[in-house]
């Protein structure tokens, strides 16, 4: 009996051999290739989005720079009720909502659409001419784009206005016509990010199994139900994950391009929170307001960002965590 247990315990050992535990610096000396590429990453986002969050200390306080974050009088929740107070706040609400919601709707679905479009397109030379087009303006810097703007919608002498006059018509002022902002906007957003955007939607599409297809063609579909049946559930979860992270920046509209567009005509339709932010900070120096503004901001994009993940998870199997 004695011998049989023996044998057995020999035979344990030997099919399962002892898992030996790594120390943390053999782990670091074993993953030091891989560190080193997370590394300026890491510290990029340390210093400039970790760091920083030590600064909303001051939307609580009276800040003055002699005196510093530590030193300076704290006044609670003064600078937040300022701003629910003021004559700006829902004015700022309305604006950055409604652009946020205009880009979502007319913006988001376009990459989409056109990586979808890419994939049935079976003459590489016209793809590839196609692809290349399509990202040239996303690599154009924002001031140059707005120029172009302002040259083909100028009111004496642009490409537009021109055309319309030839028509009939008057010159339209579009830069400075507050009916017009929003459109220019969202349009000239569309044209420059639209090709960029759309290249993680082709690499999902190229993960699609090929078999799916074959099988859809087993069945008689035509190319457009292969595209509802196949493509687009294949690249649905990419779409859900990008559009969470969209709906976590809905309130942080880019303040360089409106501060670029907008005039004293058109601030009734085009200042937002972050063009807001920026004229009480940095132009009037109202350091504690302009962060408990930023702050209040970014607690609703994070509801915003939680709120849609919880429907995400309950309505589908993707979700950001």
């Amino acid at each position: 009996m004695r011998d049989v247990k023996e044998i057995l315990s020999t035979s344990k050992s030997r099919a399962m051999p002892e898992i030996r535990t790594q120390s943390f610096l053999q782990k670091v000396r074993r993953d030091t290739p891989w560190l080193m590429m997370v590394l300026p990453a890491f510290t990029f986002y340390l210093l400039f989005h970790y760091i920083p969050m030590y600064g909303v200390i001051i939307s609580f306080q009276n800040f003055r720079i002699p005196r510093g974050v530590l030193g300076s009088e704290w006044v609670g929740f003064k600078w937040f009720l300022q701003f629910f107070q003021s004559n700006f706040f829902w004015r700022l609400i309305r604006n950055t909502l409604l652009i946020s919601i205009y880009g979502l709707v007319f913006a988001f679905p376009v990459p989409i659409f056109f990586a979808l479009f890419l994939d049935q397109i079976k003459f590489m030379a016209f793809k590839r001419f196609a692809q290349t087009a399509s990202y040239l303006p996303y690599f154009i810097s924002t001031v140059v784009v707005i120029g172009i703007m302002v040259n083909f919608l100028s009111p004496n002498n642009g490409l537009v206005n021109v055309l319309l006059n030839r028509m009939g018509y008057d010159s339209i002022n579009f830069m400075a016509d507050s009916r017009w902002f929003r459109s220019l906007y969202i349009g000239s957003n569309i044209w420059q990010t639209f090709g960029f955007s759309s290249i993680i939607y082709l690499a999902a599409i190229a993960g699609i199994n090929p078999e799916l297809y074959d099988a859809a063609e087993v069945d008689g579909c035509s190319k457009t139900r292969k595209v509802i049946h196949v493509t687009l559930p294949g690249i649905a979860p990419t779409i859900i994950i990008l559009f969470l992270l969209r709906m976590g920046t809905m309130l942080r509209v880019g303040f360089e391009k409106i501060l670029l567009m907008y005039s004293g005509s058109t601030y009734d339709v085009a200042d937002v929170i972050s063009t807001y932010v920026y004229r009480r900070g940095i132009i009037s120096g109202e350091f504690s307001f302009a962060t408990a503004v930023g702050f209040f901001n970014s607690v609703v994009n994070l509801i915003i960002l939680f709120a849609f993940n919880r429907l995400a998870r309950r309505f589908s199997e993707t979700s950001l965590w």
